[in-house]
């Protein structure tokens, strides 16, 4: 659903996202047309269903415009896809406003707002990623073997090395199950645990 509250010319675009039924959108409309919003996008959906509005809303955004949501959870779960997100509006020179947050990349707060949070998604990719060389090297002392898991078909095969790779560059748990298309998160922990690959302290839905 989209709500346009004048002739679109491209400036202030609003997103909102509820993910329950037992959510409403009120409160995040009330906050984004305070902002000015010449169009705001509004997604109602489950954790587990793709986001076309948001799709769509990044695709309509040119250079020069602003982003505006009530909070950056609203744009995305985890951290390093708000990251990526927010990085790739920034190299289309699209700016980025979370009003509770009260974060502006118009700004240069904002901007090293955004900095940080890149340094900390950085961070905990490599912390990820030196915790699975460290498990496999344990591993191979206590004898295991590398290599194709037994008894797994091809096309599995490839679904355990694409998910050991996406969760090591921090994608949300969920996001990974969509894109390997899998339906139980306990599936994908079996394949992570099959390349080693040690859990998040904390969980990304």
């Amino acid at each position: 659903m989209t709500i346009i509250n004048k002739e679109f010319q491209g400036r202030i675009i609003g997103y909102a996202r509820v993910s329950t039924r037992d959510q409403n959108l009120d409160m995040q409309l009330d906050v984004l047309q305070r902002q000015d919003c010449v169009q705001i996008f509004c997604e109602k959906i489950s954790g587990v269903k793709k986001r076309p509005e948001l799709e769509h809303c990044l695709s309509l955004l040119r250079e020069g415009d602003v982003l505006v949501v009530y909070k950056l959870d609203r744009l995305a779960r985890s951290l390093s896809e708000i990251v990526r997100i927010c990085s790739e509006l920034e190299s289309k020179n699209i700016r980025i406003r979370s009003v509770k947050d009260n974060i502006d990349t118009t700004d240069y707060m904002g901007k090293f707002t955004m900095h940080i949070f890149a340094a900390l998604a950085e961070f905990e990719r490599n912390v990820i990623m030196e915790r699975t060389r460290e498990g496999r090297e344990a591993a191979r002392k206590r004898g295991k073997k590398f290599g194709r898991p037994q008894g797994l078909n091809p096309e599995t095969q490839q679904k355990v090395k694409k998910a050991a790779l996406l969760y090591q560059k921090g994608f949300a748990v969920k996001q990974i199950c969509q894109q390997i298309e899998i339906k139980s998160k306990s599936t994908l922990y079996k394949y992570l645990q099959l390349e080693n690959i040690p859990l998040r302290s904390f969980s990304k839905n």
